[in-house]
């Protein structure tokens, strides 16, 4: 198996070179901001939720291979989804910590909602804010010194429709 499905940044085509990608809907998961022992911001992860269908995108590691894409997801581990005949990574639970709320970099944000906008549009950018738990999360405005490694310029319409999905939370 070769494929996975990522549900996060690596919607944004712009944070990676994989093979094959196409935008994809998978049954059963939510997405949720969690804080970990390994990282200092909060991050994506996935929880199993039978009533949600979650956007995301599908690509083959044929041509880079699982380790850089390991590599690339610290803090995560890696689950079949033999049903869709790839797999996506969850937060590793031996690193979750449920009892502190580490901030969310608005650049990593920014970057999640461009590729949702771009594969997506509008409906899947409220989707995404719709299909993801934990925000209360605090947020931390980094956008003019980008923290997150695979930050993105935004359009004002991206910036614009970011900040109003924020301001609706």
């Amino acid at each position: 198996m070769t494929n996975f499905f990522g549900y996060g940044s690596l919607v944004n085509l712009k944070t990676h070179k994989y093979l094959n990608p196409h935008p994809t809907e998978i049954e059963g998961w939510k997405r949720e901001w969690v804080s970990s022992s390994i990282h200092n911001i909060a991050f994506l992860s996935v929880i199993p939720c039978n009533f949600t269908i979650l956007q995301g995108m599908r690509a083959s590691t044929k041509n880079i291979g699982w380790h850089a894409l390991d590599s690339r997801e610290t803090g995560y581990k890696r689950h079949d989804l033999p049903q869709y005949g790839m797999q996506m990574y969850i937060g590793d639970p031996a690193y979750i910590d449920k009892n502190i709320k580490k901030p969310i970099l608005l650049s990593y944000l920014d970057c999640v909602i461009q590729g949702f906008y771009q594969h997506f549009g509008r409906e899947g950018v409220a989707a995404f804010f719709q299909t993801t738990n934990n925000w209360d999360h605090p947020i931390l405005d980094d956008r003019n010194s980008p923290q997150y490694p695979r930050s993105t310029i935004l359009s004002e319409n991206e910036l614009n429709l970011v900040n109003k999905h924020l301001e609706n939370l």
